[in-house]
Order: C-alpha cells, then sequence, then structure tokens
C-alpha cells in the first residue's frame, strides 16, 4: 500500500508542516486501540506523570519498539508507516511511542516545543522527523487539545531549556517573537482522526479543565539515514517490519505482554538541564 496522503494532504504538510487525517482508525479500530491500552497490565505499569508548572499532571507511558500489541500493530501499519516514508523522503524506523493521558479536571499543560528540540540532542544530525497523534477520545479545546503552529517547520531548531515546573521547553524569547507572526490552529479531533507533523513544528496544549479525558497515542519516526551517533534512551536504526492495514481487526484487544520494552520514565538528555526562563 501506498501513502493515504491525497494531493490536498501533500499541499497542507508542505505549506504547515501538519495535516489531519479524518478517520485514520475507524471506529471499530479504535475501539480496540482503546480496550487494549486502557486494559493492558504492562502499560498500566509503566505509567508516569510529567508535570506542569501549576503541578498539574499529564498521565504518560513510552516504549521503544512496537512490538505485537495490537497499538504496535497500528504503528507498523502500511497506512501510517508508507504515509510516514512519504513524509520523510524515505525508509523510516520506530523511534519510539507514547501514550499521553489528560484526566478530567485535572490533566496537566504542556509547553510549547518542537520534538526535535529534544531529539537533536539525542544525535540525531537532521530534522527527519514525523510523529502521528491518534486521538483515542475526542480532543477539545476545553479538554486540553494540541496547539500547532502552521509553518514552524520552517523556522529552524529552536533553543530548549528546563522551563518552570519539570517540563523542557522551546526558549519563550523566541516563541513570543514567533507567535507574532504565525497563527495558532486547535489540533480538534474525533476517535480515529490523526495528525501527522513535522518534528520542527511547534506546538503545546493546555491543561484538562473539562470532565471528559483526552487520551491519543503518538507514534514517533525517525528516518533510516538518520541514525543518531549517541547512544541514549530511545534506539538506533532499527528494521521496521510493516503490518497490512487488517492486523488490527485481526489480532483484536493484544497487549503488549511481558517482553515490551516500557520506559520507566522518559528521562531528558544531560544537554537540556539548563534553566531558560
Amino acid at each position: 500500500m501506498a501513502s493515504i496522503f491525497t494531493d490536498r494532504h501533500r499541499a497542507e504538510y508542505a505549506r504547515d508542516g501538519f495535516t489531519f487525517v479524518r478517520g485514520l482508525f475507524d471506529p471499530e479500530e479504535t475501539r480496540i486501540l482503546v480496550s487494549a491500552m486502557e486494559q493492558d497490565p504492562s502499560l498500566k505499569a509503566a505509567l508516569y506523570d510529567r508535570r506542569d508548572a501549576q503541578g498539574k499532571a499529564t498521565r504518560m507511558a513510552t516504549w521503544n519498539h512496537p512490538g505485537d500489541s495490537v497499538y504496535g500493530l497500528a504503528a507498523r501499519s502500511r497506512r501510517v508507516v508508507d504515509t510516514m516514508e512519504e513524509m520523510l523522503g524515505g525508509e523510516v524506523y520506530h523511534y519510539h511511542s507514547k501514550l499521553t493521558a489528560k484526566e478530567p479536571f485535572d490533566g496537566g499543560a504542556w509547553e510549547w516545543h518542537q520534538d526535535y528540540g529534544y531529539w537533536y540532542h539525542n544525535g540525531c544530525v537532521r530534522p527527519d522527523m514525523a510523529s502521528v497523534m491518534v486521538a483515542l477520545d475526542r480532543a477539545t479545546r476545553e479538554n486540553g487539545c494540541l496547539q500547532v503552529v502552521p509553518g514552524t517547520h520552517r523556522v529552524g531548531r529552536i533553543e530548549h531549556g528546563v522551563l518552570p515546573g519539570e517540563q523542557v521547553g522551546a526558549d519563550p524569547v523566541r516563541v513570543e517573537q514567533i507567535l507574532k507572526r504565525y497563527p495558532v490552529v486547535h489540533a480538534e479531533m474525533a476517535p480515529g482522526d490523526a495528525l501527522f507533523f513535522h518534528a520542527n513544528v511547534l506546538h503545546r496544549s493546555d491543561q484538562n479543565r473539562s470532565p471528559n479525558r483526552r487520551w491519543t497515542v503518538l507514534f514517533c519516526f525517525n528516518a533510516a539515514s538518520n541514525d543518531p551517533y549517541l547512544e541514549h534512551h530511545h534506539p538506533g536504526y532499527t528494521p521496521l517490519v510493516k503490518v497490512d492495514d487488517d492486523a488490527i481487526k485481526a489480532a483484536g484487544v493484544r497487549f503488549a505482554g511481558s517482553q515490551a520494552e516500557f520506559r520507566e520514565r522518559s528521562a531528558n538528555p544531560p544537554e537540556l538541564t539548563r534553566r531558560i526562563a
């Protein structure tokens, strides 16, 4: 199967650095993914909190290799991987995945950042990296949906450092100037919708102040030709075995199992300990 991008998706990605694919996973597939991620004991045991400056927490789980869980199969599905290969211009591998869970009334905010702001320090020479965020619940402004700044994949890498609280984010002075020149788009999505976005796109999210939870899963990829030169907490090039798109329904609610490579906490590289605000 080739990339699922249409000409419209390609134009949006080239212009904005991101594009929405509505209904990337159909309702049955989304139900299977949600059920697996809610029930998987290995994933539940790997959850950790990442707090914002006000002490509100986003619950997270991070894993390096997709494996054979149903959500691993989703990351390896041709509709995802073939599209990533179009976006990044060749073979890709799975860099890592993560669940971000903002619970009702208590889910924390995320400060402005670029993913490559972190991944640069992991030894990835080029920003030939991208992610797809899949909504597991309805994502709205009220429950803290992602906010993205179109065109910022062209601004280059922004310096990142430790912000108030325990998050690492982009230089606030630089961000302030960027936001005077670029609009902000709220990534409101229905369950099963997806946002494909480049690693240099500036993004953040608000706290969840609503009675509705906001869970998303992100599958992150690196170009095979961009193998990091440092050993760090995410993998170097590992050949990725694609699966057909019917694999999700065929597997059903399949857990990661005892061999899953969940991280207890996703650490920041030592270069990112400098406070910038």
